[in-house]
C-alpha cells in the first residue's frame, strides 16, 4: 500500500523527490536524525509505532493471495503465511538499513507482485479444484479435507512455483541495482509509461475487493467510511504522550495517531463491532445466508489450532520450482517494484536529516532490494518487498529519522512473527471488513499511478490519447486472455504459457503500450513531462549529517585504502565519470571546441591586427 495516510502522496516512481507533506516542516526540527541514537526504550516504542503503520499493508497481501494459492478455509495455513510475510519483511528491513541505502526504511510487502502472481495462477494447471467446487464444477468431498496434508500440498505447489519465478525475477533487480544500470533504465521511461502500469495494479484488483465487500456491504461501507474519518476528517487530532528529548529530558509530544495508523485502526473498530452484532445475533448463522461472513465466532478454531511457536525458514513449503511463463510473467513485477523504491530513498533523505543519496547508494539499495525478494521467494512469503513510503511519512510527523529506530522495527517484526497464534489472530478478521479495506488500498494505488500525470501537458491530445489507449487496452486485452486461455497455440507448451501470462498480465501490457506510444509518438520533453519528472531537489538545506552516512559499515576504512572501488557502482567511492564513454567522447569534443575556439580567437586576433593596420596607413 502506497501511502494511506496521505492523500496528496505523489509517487512518480523515478528519480523523481517524492516529498510527503505531513508536516510540512524542514528536517531542521528533527528530534535525532538519521545518524543520532534515541534512547533504548525510546527505539523499541518508535519501532513498534514502524511496525503499527506498515501493518496494514503488509497484512493486506497474504490476506489478498490466499485463495489464489488455494489456501481456501486452511485459516491455520493462512495465519503461517502472514508470520512469514512479515518475519522476511523485518529482515528485508535489517538489510536495507544496514548494507542497502543506508536509510530509514521500512521494507514490506509490495502489490506490485499481486497482478503477475494471480496471471501465473490463472494458467489451467494451477486452477484451484476447491474454488471450482464453490462453483459447482466440481464435488467438494471428492477433494481432501481443509488443512490435511493432501490439501496442503496444493497450495504449497502453488506457492513455490511462485516462489522460484519470484527468485530467478528478482536476479534482474539486482543485476540492475549492482550494475549501476539503474539510472539508464528510468531514462527510457517516462510518466505516460509509469502511469499504466501502477495505476493497472489497482483497478486489475478491484474484483478480489468486490467479492469480499459484497458479502455484506453495510460492514464493508463502515470500514471504509472508518478509514475516510481517521485518515482525512480526524488527521490533525492528536493525543499527548510522553516524549525524552535529547538534552531536555521527558515532556509531552503530541501523537497524530489518526495520521499515523488510521487503516489499522478502522480495522479494528469494524472489528470490534462486528463481534458485537455477532453477540447480538444480528448475523445470520446460516453459511448460506448474507451477511455470515461478518461474523467473528466462525474462524476462532484457527487461535486454538496455531502453534504458539513457529520459527519460519527457507523451504518451509518445500523445494521452489521455476517454469519460464512465471519468470517472464514476475519480471514486469520486479521494474514496478524498483521504480516505486527509487523515489522514497530522496524523500526519505530529506526528512530524516542526511544528504540526497548519491549514485552509489541508490545503486546499492536496488541491488539489497532484489536481494530482499530473492530472501522473500526463499523463504515462500508468496510476494516480494519494497520501500514502504507510508513510513517515510511516519519520519515527517514524529521527527524521528533514526536508523536504529527503523532497525528496531524489523526486529519487531522478526520476534512477532514466531508466534504462530500472533498471525492466527489476524486471521479472524471478517471478509467485508478486509473488503472495505481493500477498496481504500486499490483505489488508492490507483491514484497514486494517475499522480504521475502533474507532471505531463494533459492538454495535449497526444498524451490523452497515449494514456486513454493504454488504459483500456490494459484492462480489455488481459481480461480476454483470461478468459480464454487456450488461444495461444504456438506449438510449444513453454511459449504458450510465457505468451498466456504476459498477456494476462494488465501492468505489463498497459505499461509496455504506454511506453511504445510515448516513445514512438513526437513529442517535445515538456509535452511528456520528462523535464519535470526528471528533475531531483538536490538542496541540501536542513541537512544534518554529512555524506557519510551513506558508507558500508565495518569495511569502508578499508575500502578508503584502494584505488579499485571508484570503479564499482554501489561503492561508496565510485566516480560515475571513469565509467562513462559519454564524459570521455564529451571532454575530447571539450578539447577540440577549445582548439577551434583557440585557433578562431588567434585568426580574429591577426585579422583586428590587420584593421588596425590598415586604421593607421588611413
Amino acid at each position: 500500500m502506497r501511502d494511506i495516510q496521505d492523500m496528496d502522496h505523489v509517487e512518480n516512481g523515478g528519480v523523481t523527490d517524492k516529498v510527503t507533506e505531513q508536516s510540512g516542516e524542514e528536517p531542521r526540527d528533527l528530534l535525532y536524525a538519521v545518524n543520532e541514537v534515541p534512547p533504548w526504550y525510546l527505539c523499541i516504542i518508535l519501532g513498534f509505532q514502524h511496525y503499527l503503520t506498515a501493518f496494514g499493508s503488509t497484512i493486506s497481501v497474504p490476506l489478498i493471495l490466499y485463495k489464489t494459492f488455494c489456501v481456501a478455509e486452511d485459516k491455520v495455513g493462512l495465519g503461517e503465511l502472514i508470520n512469514t510475510i512479515f518475519f522476511v519483511s523485518g529482515l528485508c528491513t535489517l538489510l536495507q538499513t544496514t548494507f542497502g541505502v543506508r536509510l530509514p526504511i521500512i521494507q514490506g510487502a509490495t502489490f506490485a507482485f499481486l497482478v503477475p502472481t494471480q496471471s501465473i495462477l490463472a494458467l489451467p494447471q494451477w486452477s484451484c479444484p476447491y474454488t471450482e467446487a464453490e462453483k459447482g464444477l466440481r464435488n467438494l468431498t471428492d477433494l481432501p479435507d481443509y488443512g490435511s496434508p493432501g490439501h496442503r500440498e496444493i497450495w504449497h505447489s502453488r506457492l513455490r512455483e511462485i516462489q522460484g519465478a519470484i527468485m530467478i525475477a528478482s536476479l534482474f533487480q539486482v543485476i540492475i541495482g549492482f550494475s549501476g544500470a539503474v539510472g539508464v533504465v528510468l531514462r527510457v521511461i517516462g510518466p505516460l509509461a509509469v502511469t499504466p502500469t501502477v495505476t493497472l495494479i489497482g483497478l486489475a484488483l478491484f474484483p478480489d475487493a468486490a467479492n469480499l465487500a459484497s458479502q455484506q456491504w453495510y460492514i464493508a461501507i463502515m470500514t471504509m467510511f472508518l478509514i475516510a474519518l481517521f485518515s482525512q476528517y480526524l488527521r490533525n487530532i492528536t493525543i499527548p504522550v510522553c516524549q525524552y528529548r535529547k538534552g531536555k529530558g521527558c515532556g509531552v509530544y503530541k501523537l497524530p495517531i489518526f495520521k499515523l495508523i488510521p487503516v489499522l485502526l478502522a480495522m479494528v473498530v469494524a472489528w470490534g463491532i462486528c463481534a458485537i452484532l455477532t453477540a447480538a445475533e444480528v448475523f445470520p448463522s446460516e453459511s448460506s445466508g448474507w451477511g455470515y461472513k461478518s461474523r467473528t465466532d466462525t474462524k476462532m478454531s484457527v487461535i486454538a489450532d496455531a502453534k504458539w511457536f513457529r520459527f519460519p525458514y527457507p523451504g518451509q513449503w518445500g523445494i521452489p520450482t521455476v517454469s519460464f511463463a512465471g519468470v517472464f510473467g514476475m519480471l514486469a513485477g520486479v521494474l514496478a517494484s524498483m521504480m516505486e523504491s527509487v523515489g522514497d530513498y530522496y524523500a526519505c533523505a530529506r526528512l530524516a536529516g542526511a544528504p540526497p543519496p548519491p549514485v552509489h547508494a541508490v545503486n546499492r539499495g536496488i541491488g539489497v532490494e532484489g536481494i530482499g525478494c530473492i530472501l522473500a521467494g526463499a523463504w515462500g512469503s508468496g510476494n516480494g518487498t519494497t520501500s514502504y513510503s507510508e513510513n517515510v511519512g511516519a519520519i515527517g510527523i514524529t521527527k524521528v529519522g533514526s536508523l536504529r529506530v527503523v532497525q528496531a522495527g524489523g526486529i519487531i517484526m522478526i520476534f512477532l512473527s514466531c508466534f504462530g497464534k500472533f498471525g492466527a489472530l489476524f486471521v479472524t478478521i471478517p471478509d467485508p471488513v478486509i473488503g472495505g479495506v481493500f477498496m481504500i488500498v486499490f483505489g488508492m494505488i490507483t491514484a497514486v499511478g494517475l499522480s504521475n500525470l502533474q507532471y505531463v501537458d494533459m492538454s495535449s491530445s497526444r498524451n490523452i490519447f497515449i494514456l486513454g489507449v493504454s488504459l483500456f487496452f490494459g484492462l480489455a486485452f488481459p481480461l480476454w486472455m483470461k478468459a480464454n486461455g487456450t488461444v495461444i497455440n504456438t506449438g510449444s507448451d513453454i511459449v504458450d504459457q510465457i505468451i498466456t501470462v504476459l498477456l494476462s498480465t494488465s501492468m505489463l501490457v498497459g505499461g509496455v503500450v504506454g511506453f511504445i506510444l510515448d516513445n514512438t509518438i513526437p513529442g517535445t520533453p515538456e509535452e511528456r513531462g520528462l523535464t519535470k519528472w526528471r528533475s531531483v531537489d538536490s538542496s541540501t538545506s536542513g541537512t544534518t549529517t554529512d555524506i557519510s552516512v551513506y558508507d558500508i559499515p565495518l569495511i569502508q576504512p578499508f575500502l578508503d585504502k584502494m584505488f579499485w572501488p571508484k570503479y564499482v557502482p554501489f561503492c561508496p567511492r565510485f566516480e560515475s565519470s571513469v565509467c562513462s564513454c559519454r564524459r570521455h567522447k564529451n571532454n575530447q569534443d571539450q578539447t577540440q571546441n577549445h582548439t577551434h575556439q583557440t585557433e578562431d580567437s588567434g585568426l580574429k586576433m591577426e585579422s583586428n591586427v590587420a584593421f588596425e593596420s590598415d586604421d593607421t596607413r588611413l
